[in-house]
C-alpha cells in the first residue's frame, strides 16, 4: 500500500481547495454487487465501515460529505441515515443535475468538490470536479481522466484511501484520546 501522506503531497494544491466530498455508491462505497432481499427491502448492498468512519472524520472537520448514485434502495437510505451524511441524490443515472444542485446548495465551484466514481455516467462529474478518483476496475475511459486511481478495490475501503489523502493534505488529524489511569 502506498504511503498516502506522500501520495497526498502530489495533489496538495487541488486537495486543499476541497470543501465538498462526493461519492458514487455502487462500485465505490460497495463492491458493485447487489442481491434481492425482498419486496420491502429491494436490492441490498454491503458497505465498508472504514469508508463510513472516514466520512465522519471529514464531516467533523467541516467538509460536506454525501453521495450521488444512480441506484436506490432501503439499504442505501438506511446507510445514508446512519452516517448522517450531508446530502444524498439517489435514483438517477444522469447525475449532472444533482452535481449542479450540490454546487448551488453549498455555494462552491467545481474545483472545491472531490468526486469519486467508476462508471461512464460519472465522467461529467469527474471532469468538473477539483479532484477526481476511481478504482482499478473502472472502465478505461474513467481511469484515463481521473486525478487518482486507488490501490484498494471497490467496496474495500477505496473511498477511505481517498479520504485519507484529503485529510493529510488539509491537516485533518482526529484526536485520539489516551486511556487515563
Amino acid at each position: 500500500m502506498r504511503d498516502l501522506r506522500i501520495e497526498s503531497k502530489k495533489f496538495e494544491a487541488k486537495l486543499k481547495k476541497i470543501k465538498v466530498a462526493c461519492f458514487d455508491l455502487d462500485g465505490i462505497l460497495t463492491d458493485a454487487k447487489v442481491w434481492w432481499a425482498s419486496e420491502e427491502v429491494g436490492f441490498n448492498r454491503l458497505f465498508n465501515v472504514y469508508d463510513g468512519y472516514g466520512m465522519k472524520l471529514l464531516m467533523n472537520a467541516g467538509i460536506k460529505v454525501g453521495v450521488i448514485t444512480g441506484g436506490n434502495s432501503v439499504s442505501v437510505q438506511k446507510r445514508i441515515d446512519q452516517l448522517k451524511l450531508d446530502f444524498c441524490y439517489a435514483g438517477n443515472e444522469d447525475k449532472r443535475e444533482a452535481f449542479l444542485d450540490l454546487m448551488k446548495r453549498y455555494q462552491v465551484q467545481g474545483e472545491e468538490i472531490l468526486y469519486m466514481g467508476d462508471e461512464l455516467f460519472d465522467i461529467p462529474l469527474l471532469k468538473r470536479s477539483g479532484f477526481s478518483a476511481t478504482v482499478p476496475s473502472a472502465c478505461i475511459e474513467v481511469r484515463e481522466i481521473v486525478d487518482y486511481t486507488t490501490e484498494r478495490v471497490s467496496g474495500a475501503a477505496c473511498a477511505r484511501e481517498v479520504i485519507d489523502m484529503l485529510r493529510y493534505a488539509q491537516g485533518i488529524i482526529p484526536h485520539v484520546p489516551e486511556i487515563d489511569g
